[in-house]
């Protein structure tokens, strides 16, 4: 088997990859949710906010109309869910909205991972190009810009942004060429590595599109990032970023 070529560029998902919620997502809510709807049970948040987000996903892919509207509806859909009053989160929807985007638009309502600078060094020091390719809206834009992390990167592609989603392999190749225009390089398919923590959307995806990849899976993560063995037969798999920089040295 012929070596597997230098690696020239590193894209990384955002969210549950390079970065995490300051607090539980569904706790932040909760906690937003509580001076207009009264206290309501976290667990009972935290899934109605899931099934609150697949549902809009099929509506509206790729926030389709616009994420303010698409949040909207997701926070309306959780809050109702969840077993708060219909009336009180009809007159309060739009204050409650507000303040959730505002949380989630910053280093408010987000934090970086231990090792994410510390990698992102690196991997730069190493010569190697790095993005961002999230299924996020336009506002991680900010985000990634409040954590400090712009500064690292060559290019960010969020789906919003080109209205396509990961898994589709669009998606990888946009990022490939912004990253070879912004740097006046000619990195090659096979010269990109994709990390992330879903293993359709990230792994498969870049796979998929040509691209190497690898599925970060962290000790101690929750249920959400847990496959039957079976399933990750034959996936490359790493609990940490920095062990990203290792693989490719």
């Amino acid at each position: 088997m012929p070596p597997r070529p230098r690696i020239k560029l590193v894209t990384f998902d955002a969210l549950h990859t390079i970065l995490k919620p300051r607090f539980p997502i569904s706790v932040q809510y909760a906690r937003v949710f509580e001076p207009y709807l009264g206290p309501l049970d976290v667990g009972r948040v935290q899934a109605s906010m899931k099934s609150a987000i697949r549902s809009m996903q099929k509506e509206k892919p790729v926030y389709d109309g616009g994420a303010v509207g698409w949040w909207h509806a997701v926070i309306q859909k959780t809050a109702l869910g969840a077993g708060a009053n219909p009336e009180a989160t009809a007159k309060h929807l739009d204050e409650i909205a507000s303040r959730l985007m505002r949380v989630f638009t910053s280093k408010e309502g987000y934090s970086t991972f231990n090792d994410t600078i510390d990698t992102f060094k690196q991997l730069r020091e190493n010569g190697v190009k790095l993005a961002v390719i999230s299924n996020a809206d336009s506002r991680m834009h900010n985000v990634l810009k409040d954590l400090a992390l712009t500064e690292y990167l060559d290019a960010v592609v969020l789906s919003e942004d080109i209205r396509i989603a990961k898994p589709d392999a669009m998606i990888f190749r946009e990022a490939l060429a912004r990253v070879n225009v912004a740097t006046s390089s000619n990195i090659q398919n096979q010269e990109m590595l994709h990390v992330g923590d879903e293993l359709d959307c990230d792994y498969h995806g870049a796979k998929n599109a040509g691209m190497n990849a690898l599925l970060l899976r962290r000790p101690l993560e929750d249920e959400e990032g847990s496959e039957d063995v079976a399933v990750l037969s034959g996936v490359q798999i790493v609990t940490s970023l920095g062990a990203v920089a290792l693989q490719i040295e």
